[in-house]
């Protein structure tokens, strides 16, 4: 839980340096992170890092009528995870971390400022995960923390696209 609670710290700081975003506009972005051990079955893949998912609301948020209550759940995939670690031993899990949150965040941020359509044709998301690719490397390749530079060589030969699957990216 260490690396997960300090990858979502160190993601939020490099976005919002990038992209002007405070501690407290962080609020705005309505997401959650969760790990394997908090998610639904439905929200459980085999084949991602990682998995968007948009929801019409919080449950545990209250809204009235006129309040928009829909966010993004970003679902860890800590099996895969895990696994991906054990069979690329260069590979330091917290910087991995790093950089699935980072990306994923990045999603984030462009769906609820209206950059990206959540909802958008396959040829768009083709052009939205190349340019979240390139910005999550972008950001993250002067980060000095062990093992990010094997991370980044990881994920440049593993460019992967995002598909929507029920309701969510599936990445």
């Amino acid at each position: 839980m260490y690396e997960l609670n300090h990858a979502i710290e160190i993601a939020e700081d490099i976005i919002g340096d990038r992209f002007g975003i405070s501690t407290s506009q962080w609020k705005r972005y309505r997401y959650d992170i969760r790990s394997l051990k908090d998610l639904k079955e439905h929200e459980i893949v085999d084949s991602a890092y990682a998995q968007i998912l948009k929801y019409a609301r919080h449950p545990d948020l209250r809204t009235t009528g006129s309040e928009k209550g829909e966010y993004f759940k970003i679902c860890l995939q800590d099996h895969v995870i895990l696994r991906t670690i054990d069979n690329h031993p260069e590979l330091k899990l917290l910087s991995f971390m790093v950089y699935v949150v980072t990306h994923e965040l990045l999603h984030v941020v462009r769906f609820a400022r209206f950059v990206q359509s959540f909802y958008a044709s396959e040829n768009e998301r083709i052009k939205e995960e190349a340019l979240v690719h390139r910005l999550t490397h972008e950001l993250l390749r002067h980060l000095k923390l062990p093992g990010m530079h094997e991370t980044l060589n990881f994920f440049s030969e593993k460019v992967q696209v995002e598909t929507f699957k029920g309701g969510g990216i599936q990445r």
